[in-house]
């Protein structure tokens, strides 16, 4: 089993705009790891305390995945990067993690391979 990490910044604090930061996000994480909905163990997201208008579970769900998930908020951390929607990904797969650090999000892991989206 491995892990799968990303993170990608809404536009706003809208239900629609909560849902497209979390399709552009599985999306990406789908892509960049070959993915299949079969080899998805469980899901785990996380908004800063900005975010509260909608889950991003349901984003998921309505995208067919249909396995455990679970919807936290983050540490109010002072200065922290501010409409953030993070995952963590557990998947049946033996190839090496492409993680997904996506818009305002890619200032979170420099160090990580990651790749920009609209």
């Amino acid at each position: 089993m491995k892990a799968l990490r990303g993170a990608i910044t809404a536009h706003a604090n809208t239900e629609e705009a909560i849902i497209d930061g979390t399709r552009t996000l599985l999306s990406c994480l789908v892509e960049r790891n070959h993915l299949t909905l079969e080899e998805v163990v469980s899901v785990f997201f996380t908004l800063t305390p900005d975010l509260n208008a909608c889950f991003p579970a349901r984003a998921a769900r309505e995208m067919g995945w249909d396995v455990p998930m679970l919807d936290m908020q983050e540490i109010d951390v002072p200065g922290a990067l501010a409409f953030c929607i993070r995952v963590l990904v557990h998947a049946e797969i033996n190839r090496p993690p492409r993680h997904a650090y996506l818009r305002g999000a890619v200032s979170l892991r420099p160090d990580l391979e990651t790749e920009s989206a609209p």
